[in-house]
């Protein structure tokens, strides 16, 4: 079995905000005690206070302090409330307060965890966690008993990354859960969990995981300072996160992947990336990531080597599609209509003939109009959401070209530039490139090709300039390592990937034995004595 890991639990720095209440050690009286619960949290209705006073001489008085939906109802009342009321130890005589705490901690409490703490705090973050309170009459001390069991949704396929050959689970907003899926996976001492808890109104658990001697200790360093310089009031979301500690300052393109897979996580964590789990969302992300891993499905290493190149080929072809077709649309039939061979010239002209918009005003008609019939079908319920945004799409389409607003060609230049968008597995960079589109539309209505060229060469030298957490964004293509391509542009064999790729940061590692190409066996009734014997056979 695996060590279980040592969980380290930090919080930010300072408040955001100067009214929040100095650390309050616990007074001896317990209803002082109470009051000033009552005071910090409210009279709020899910909030449980139930007071308990033993037989003995003198009585041992308690409070217990919950809050109902965050706490397992059964564990509550069978493993705290029961066990401390029936417990014969406490209703006996020349009990002290101070032995009925140590017998409670030690040995009374049937739980998993049990912590103890001095001021309000450290115990006000575990009520809101799950955990049941322990005030004791005539002590500065409480006791918080690991209780939780909120409702939770159960683990489904992911939605937004789906794969045809592949596992079908995905993270669900449960930060436990999360790592318990990549503990699953990852079954190994050294796999490593370290909590934070960032927001001084959401306390959002967040967990960094990696594997102890793939992870670069450079960027680990990074990642936790930049999660500890956080101070903010609320994460609701894995977003809030990657705005906080990303590199590039003002870039369309993503430095950080998000994914809502179990499996693609750990094989970014096997290659040596930190996986951020977040509380409440199921989608956790990947640090540091470079241009080419959002290019990446799980499914790839799936299915044989030579499906996933061609498909990995084809992603690629769809990038450039997708950011580039409209604008080459628009500058070749406004500034460069010699390079058209001449049937096609006629047939464009013939159909832009009766069309009163610019290929430019036409093109930004068309891709704004299906902008927001894909918002559209995003947002409506899901039974007719789909429904809305094909027919929308072929209704305004075969209008408008019947209108002679636009052009049959402007209409299946989009389509296919749409479809391509599709294609990218990651909605990250396929988002950035919508972007990008819009840009490329103008400089190409401006400039014509000359204008895209010299977009491209100044968006390639923005990549080149970007960071991930210190690794360069287009490694290993530039700086250009050879031996690092082997799962850039395609995929080759699994067992010709002897040696994990090296990051700047990151140290080159082997992840198998060398040599492991299937050999055909010469003569199968024969089998030489290098190879393994069949079981059951007896000595040769």
């Amino acid at each position: 079995m695996p060590q279980q890991t040592k969980k380290s639990r930090q919080t930010t720095n300072d408040p955001v905000e100067t009214s929040v209440p100095a650390p309050l050690p616990l007074k001896l009286s317990l209803e002082e005690n109470l009051q000033e619960f009552n005071r910090r949290i409210g009279s709020s209705s899910d909030i449980v206070i139930r007071h308990y006073k033993s037989e003995a001489k003198p009585p041992l008085t308690l409070a217990f302090i919950y809050i109902d939906g965050l706490v397992n109802a059964d564990t509550v009342n069978q493993a705290v409330l029961q066990s401390l009321m029936e417990n014969s130890t406490l209703n006996g005589d020349q009990m002290t307060t101070e032995a009925a705490f140590d017998l409670i901690k030690e040995h009374i409490l049937p739980v998993g965890g049990v912590k103890e703490a001095r001021t309000l705090e450290v115990l006000l973050p575990l009520l809101f966690d799950g955990y049941t309170l322990i005030l004791f009459e005539g002590l500065q001390v409480a006791l918080a008993a690991d209780t939780s069991g909120w409702e939770k949704r159960s683990i489904n396929e992911p939605t937004s990354q789906g794969v045809i050959r592949g596992p079908k689970e995905g993270f669900t907003e449960s930060l436990r859960t999360g790592t318990s899926m990549l503990r699953r996976r990852l079954k190994t001492a050294d796999l490593r969990i370290e909590e934070y808890t960032v927001g001084q109104r959401t306390g959002t658990g967040i967990a960094l995981v990696y594997l102890k001697g793939l992870a670069s200790e450079q960027v680990l360093t990074e990642i936790r300072r930049r999660l500890n310089a956080i101070n903010t009031d609320a994460i609701l979301e894995s977003n809030y996160i990657e705005e906080f500690i990303q590199d590039g300052g003002l870039t369309p393109f993503p430095t950080i992947q998000n994914t809502e897979r179990p499996d693609a996580m750990a094989g970014g964590i096997l290659e040596g990336q930190v996986g951020i789990v977040i509380d409440g969302t199921p989608f956790a992300l990947l640090a540091p990531s470079t241009f080419f891993n959002f290019f990446q499905s799980s499914e790839d290493y799936y299915q044989r080597y030579d499906i996933s190149s061609f498909l990995r080929l084809i992603r690629y072809g769809a990038f450039f599609v997708s950011m580039l077709l409209p604008a080459l649309y628009i500058a070749v039939t406004t500034f460069h209509q010699e390079m058209l061979p001449t049937t096609l010239l006629i047939s464009l002209a013939a159909q832009r003939e009766g069309v009163p918009l610019p290929a430019f005003a036409e093109a930004l008609l068309m891709e704004l109009t299906f902008d927001v019939l894909r918002e559209a079908g995003v947002r409506m319920p899901r039974t007719i959401g789909p429904a809305i945004s094909i027919v929308g799409a072929l209704v305004l389409g075969q209008a408008a070209v019947q209108a002679g607003l636009v052009s049959a060609a402007m209409v299946i230049v989009v389509s296919f530039t749409a479809i391509s968008n599709f294609v990218i597995p990651s909605l990250a960079i396929a988002n950035s490139i919508r972007l990008i589109r819009f840009v490329m539309m103008f400089i190409a209505a401006s400039l014509g090709l000359f204008g895209i060229m010299s977009f491209l060469m100044v968006l390639l030298i923005h990549m080149a300039g970007l960071r991930s957490f210190g690794v360069p964004y287009l490694s290993p293509v530039a700086p250009m390592i050879p031996r690092y391509l082997k799962d850039i542009f395609i995929r080759v064999p699994l067992w010709s990937m002897n040696m994990r790729p090296k990051t700047n940061l990151g140290k080159e590692t082997r992840r198998q034995a060398p040599n492991q190409k299937p050999q055909p066996v010469e003569n199968a009734a024969n089998p030489s004595p290098a190879q393994p014997k069949p079981q059951g056979e007896g000595p040769a």
